[in-house]
C-alpha cells in the first residue's frame, strides 16, 4: 500500500474543514484571547494556517533547531490574510507530497532546541505530527469561537449549531 496518496487525501479532508474554522474568526477579534496564558486568537489562527507547510519542511530538512532559526510568526491583518497564508501553506505541503517518494517518508527527523533533543521521528512521523498539531489547535480555535458565541462548523459530522443536527 502506498501511504503518500492517503497523506494527500488525509491533508485535503482535514484542510475543508481547517478552512471552514479559520474562516470563522470575527475579524474584529484577532487580538482577543479567553485567558492571560492562552495565545491571541490571531496568532493561534496563524500558527493553524502555517502547519500545512510542516509537510515540506519535514520531507526537505533533516531537523528543527528552534536556538538556529530566526522564526517570526507571519504577519496577517485581516482573516482573509489568514485563509490565504492557510491555503498557500497546504499547496506547499501538497506539492511537497506530489513530489515524495515511499522512501522520503523513512529517514529520521529531529526536533531540538540546541543540544536539548525534543524528539526524533521518521518524516512520516513529521507530516502524521503536523496533521495532529492542525486538529489540536483547530479544536483549540473552537472553543475561542464557541466563548466568542460564533456557530462552530462541523468537524466529523454535523454541529450543534448546523441546522440539520
Amino acid at each position: 500500500m502506498d501511504i503518500i496518496p492517503l497523506l494527500k487525501k488525509e491533508m485535503q479532508q482535514e484542510a475543508i474543514t481547517t478552512r471552514k474554522m479559520l474562516e470563522r474568526i470575527p475579524e474584529d477579534k484577532l487580538g482577543w484571547k479567553p485567558h492571560e496564558k492562552s495565545m491571541s486568537m490571531q496568532n493561534l489562527a496563524v500558527h493553524i494556517a502555517e502547519l500545512p507547510s510542516w509537510v515540506s519542511m519535514g520531507l526537505t530538512t533533516s531537523e528543527l533547531d528552534f536556538a538556529k532559526m530566526d522564526y517570526n510568526p507571519t504577519t496577517v491583518n485581516s482573516v482573509e490574510d489568514i485563509v490565504q497564508l492557510f491555503n498557500k501553506s497546504l499547496a506547499s505541503g501538497l506539492s511537497a507530497l506530489d513530489n515524495a517518494k515511499e522512501e522520503d517518508l523513512l529517514p529520521t527527523w529531529t526536533m531540538r532546541s540546541g543540544e536539548k533533543i525534543h524528539g526524533v521521528m521518521t518524516k512520516y512521523e513529521v507530516i502524521r505530527h503536523a496533521f495532529a498539531q492542525t486538529t489540536h489547535h483547530r479544536a483549540q480555535l473552537g472553543v475561542y469561537l464557541r466563548l466568542l458565541n460564533v456557530a462552530i462548523p462541523g468537524s466529523y459530522g454535523p454541529s450543534a449549531d448546523e441546522p440539520n443536527f
